[in-house]
């Protein structure tokens, strides 16, 4: 019997809910100051811009649109930088790719000056260390995708209603984490790449190795499952050792690596849903010769961001 088998079968999902909390007064106030700046469209080439829309701290947000798009109607591919926080060299990395198949990138900054920890970048800051209650989902760093996605299309003109949200390393732990909570969301395809860890689609374990102590329910777990998320894993990425790979006991239970890691969040899911008779929309593309790589896994990604 497989580890993912046996962890599943000890496992028994229980519904946790709370209620909603209003959005404050003075969140509202800077979604309007970042709707009048939103009227200052993206050049063609690298671009930047600071975007202020949500109930969190301002964002250096990244951009390439290359020369030969219709900007009104293309892709758009959000990139999540990794535990270095440095979205620059990342979407240096998606830039060849995007002029070749025609999308446009965005890589939004969240600088260790904003969000200092791990708690408050690729765990969501869902609740402040030492703390179990939760904070309000609009100040969850989650919660700056959807309105950065608005003012991206605002500043393009575009007519696309959709995005494709994408991470290497601790911004695939960002990307399957935002999959699992966000309720709305107009993400069509997450792209997971190289995540050291992952949060199990069970409420048997503690956020955040499990989805115990969030608002999620049954409903919500079932529509995660059935969400097109790729994992993805470059089989090279197989250092037991390696200095940031997260070894805690929760951790380990996943494999020794991130390559094992990735196959076990898989697999567990697809049990998941098959014990609960449920869809599952996952799927899983090994990148050949790749290791710890954002350049390597963009190269074996690209194709994925264009729609179906």
């Amino acid at each position: 019997m497989t580890i993912y088998r046996i962890a599943l079968s000890a496992i028994a999902c229980v519904v946790l809910a709370v209620s909603a909390q209003a959005t404050p007064a003075s969140a509202a106030a800077e979604v309007s100051a970042s709707q009048q700046a939103a009227s200052e469209p993206l050049p063609r080439g690298i671009g930047s811009f600071t975007f202020s829309g949500w109930n969190g701290p301002q964002i250096p947000v990244h951009t390439y649109v290359p020369e030969a798009i219709d900007a009104t109607s293309a892709p758009i591919l959000i990139v999540m930088h990794g535990a270095q926080r440095d979205p620059r060299r990342y979407l240096g990395e998606w830039t060849a790719i995007a002029d070749q198949l025609g999308f446009i990138a965005i890589a939004p900054e969240f600088s260790k000056r904003q969000l200092e920890t791990s708690r408050q970048y690729n765990l969501g800051h869902l609740s402040e260390r030492g703390s179990s209650e939760l904070r309000p989902r609009e100040q969850w760093s989650f919660a700056a995708i959807e309105p950065l996605f608005d003012e991206v299309v605002a500043r393009l003109g575009s007519d696309r209603e959709t995005y494709t949200l994408y991470g290497h390393s601790a911004g695939s732990q960002y990307v399957h984490r935002f999959m699992l909570t966000q309720r709305e969301t107009r993400a069509e395809r997450f792209l997971a790449a190289n995540a050291g860890w992952y949060t199990l689609p069970t409420f048997a374990l503690e956020y955040p190795y499990g989805l115990n102590g969030t608002d999620l329910d049954s409903d919500d777990l079932q529509a995660a499952l059935a969400r097109d998320l790729v994992i993805l894993l470059g089989d090279r990425d197989i250092d037991p050792d390696s200095s940031s790979l997260n070894k805690s006991q929760g951790a380990m239970m996943q494999g020794k690596h991130r390559f094992a890691r990735g196959q076990f969040f898989f697999n567990f899911g697809k049990e998941m849903a098959a014990r609960q008779g449920w869809d599952f929309g996952w799927s899983l593309r090994v990148i050949p010769g790749v290791a710890h790589s954002n350049g390597g896994m963009a190269k074996g990604a690209g194709d994925l961001v264009m729609p179906n």
